[in-house]
């Protein structure tokens, strides 16, 4: 007989300090994508979804990387079960990019004349003071802000 497979997901120890912060930050992302958009902008729609996201991958890397509150093993693990955005963090480990909001700030192929987001400059070299990053409604996240 062949053996069943199951979908038991053994969890590293420590998860039970991460998870209730984890959970809690799940319920706010579901609560952002169920969330009417009447009288929106198109892109604003994802705006909560994205400071969400970058907020779960934000607290993972601090508890790793900053206060190493965490070990290899469940940092490990949230990557691999996307609790948080990899490649995100593996952008805030490279010099210029701590600050970084999201990956499509960068991407020069999503931006006019093939730079990077407006939020990506300093707030000193800025002609507008205020200005909204039109992906991820940003306002600003370079490194020398």
């Amino acid at each position: 007989m062949p053996k069943v497979k199951t979908n038991r997901v053994k969890y590293p120890e420590g998860w039970e300090l991460i998870e209730p912060t984890l959970r809690e930050l799940q319920a706010k992302m579901r609560e952002a994508e169920n969330d009417p958009h009447d009288g929106k902008r198109k892109c604003e729609t994802l705006w909560p979804i994205f400071k969400i996201a970058h907020q779960k991958s934000r607290y993972i890397f601090d508890l790793y990387h900053r206060r190493k509150e965490i070990s290899k093993e469940l940092y490990e693990f949230c990557l691999d079960q996307g609790y948080a955005d990899q490649a995100l963090i593996a952008k805030w480990k490279k010099p210029g990019y701590e600050r970084l909001c999201c990956l499509r700030c960068i991407q020069p192929r999503d931006h006019n004349f093939a730079t990077t987001c407006v939020c990506r400059v300093p707030q000193h070299l800025r002609e507008e003071k205020v200005i909204e990053c039109v992906h991820c409604g940003c306002k600003g996240c370079a490194s020398g802000d």
